[in-house]
C-alpha cells in the first residue's frame, strides 16, 4: 500500500509510481498510434479525393456516445465491486488485529504461559498472510512457533487452520489444569472464532474472483469502443483526435486496470494491502501484552 499525502494535490496528480500508467501505458500508446494511422488515412483520402470526406465511415456519433456512456457505467460498477472486495479484506484484517489483542490480553491476565500464547497468535497471522499469497509453508512463522508444531502444521492442507488448532489446544490445556473456568474458555474461544471467521472471509475474497463472463465482456466492449472511436473523431476533430484518444483510452483502460489491481487486496502490488505492516502490528502488540504487564496501585478510598 502506498502512503501518500491526501492534501498534496499536484504531487498526487503527477505521480507515476502506483498509478495505472505502468500497466496500461503500452495499451494507451497503441490506441494513440492507431488513431494517428486512422487520421493519416483520412487526411490522405480526402486530399486525393478517394471518397467524400464528410462520409468517411458513416458511424453515427450519437449512437457511439450512447455506447460510451453505457461503458462508463459498467466500468464504474466494476471499480465499485473491486473496491468493496478491497475494503472487506481490510475489515477482516482489522478484526484479526482486534481479536488478537483481546485474546492475548485476556490470556495474560488470567493465566501463566502467556508469552507462548502471544507467539502462537503471531505465528497464526504470519502463516495466514503467506497462505493468502500462495505460500504453503511456515517460513517467517518459525521464529514464533516451536519446531515440532511447525512440522505438524506443515501436514495440514491449510496451515493457518493448524496453528488455530494449536491455540485452541493451549486454551484447553489451561482449562484442564484449572487455570480457566468454562466462562473464560468460552470468551477466549469466541475471540479465536472471530479470527478464524476473518481468515475464512479473506480466503473467500482470494479464491472467488469476479465472474469471467462479466470481466471479459467489459474488456471486449472497451476494445470495440476504442477501435471505432478514431473513426468517429477523425472527421470532426482532425489531428486533435489522437490527443482525445489518449485521454479517453487512459480513462477507460486506467480505471479497468485499477479495478484489476485491487480486486485481490492480498497480493504484492503497490496498491494492495500492506499485510507485512498489519502482521507486524499484531506481533508487536501481542508481544508487549505478554512481556510488559502494567503495574499499578488501586486506591480503595477513592
Amino acid at each position: 500500500m502506498i502512503e501518500y499525502n491526501r492534501y498534496s494535490w499536484w504531487k498526487t496528480a503527477f505521480s507515476f509510481r502506483g498509478t495505472a500508467l505502468p500497466r496500461a501505458g503500452w495499451r494507451v500508446m497503441s490506441c494513440v498510434l492507431y488513431a494517428i494511422l486512422i487520421q493519416a488515412a483520412f487526411e490522405s483520402g480526402a486530399y486525393f479525393r478517394w471518397y467524400d470526406e464528410k462520409h468517411f465511415v458513416g458511424i453515427d456519433p450519437v449512437g457511439h456516445a450512447v455506447v460510451g456512456s453505457l461503458l462508463g457505467f459498467l466500468i464504474v460498477f466494476r471499480m465499485n465491486s473491486s473496491n468493496n472486495r478491497y475494503w472487506e479484506g481490510r475489515s477482516h484484517w482489522g478484526q484479526l488485529i482486534n481479536s488478537s489483542r483481546n485474546l492475548v490480553r485476556f490470556g495474560c491476565e488470567y493465566s501463566e504461559g502467556d508469552r507462548e500464547l502471544a507467539r502462537l497468535v503471531s505465528g497464526y497471522v504470519i502463516t495466514l498472510r503467506r497462505s493468502l499469497r500462495g505460500h504453503r509453508d511456515t517460513e517467517e512463522a518459525d521464529v514464533y512457533l516451536p519446531a515440532p508444531l511447525c512440522e505438524q502444521v506443515s501436514r495440514f492442507g491449510n496451515i493457518p487452520t493448524g496453528v488455530a488448532s494449536a491455540i485452541s489446544h493451549w486454551i484447553g490445556q489451561r482449562y484442564r489444569q484449572g487455570k480457566f473456568d468454562s466462562v473464560q474458555v468460552r470468551h477466549m474461544e469466541d475471540q479465536l472464532s472471530k479470527m478464524v471467521d476473518s481468515q475464512g472471509g479473506c480466503e473467500k475474497i482470494q479464491k472467488t474472483p469476479l465472474p469471467f463472463i462479466y470481466v471479459a465482456m467489459i474488456k471486449q466492449l472497451v476494445l470495440a469502443y476504442l477501435i471505432t472511436l478514431p473513426l468517429v473523431l477523425c472527421e470532426r476533430c482532425g489531428w486533435w483526435s489522437p490527443v482525445l484518444i489518449f485521454v479517453v483510452s487512459l480513462a477507460l483502460l486506467g480505471m479497468e486496470e485499477a479495478s484489476v489491481e485491487i480486486e485481490d487486496p492480498f497480493g504484492t502490488d503497490e496498491n494492495c494491502l500492506n499485510l507485512e505492516a498489519l502482521t507486524l502490528t499484531i506481533a508487536r502488540d501481542t508481544g508487549q501484552l505478554a512481556a510488559l504487564k502494567p503495574a499499578y496501585v488501586c486506591d480503595d478510598d477513592s
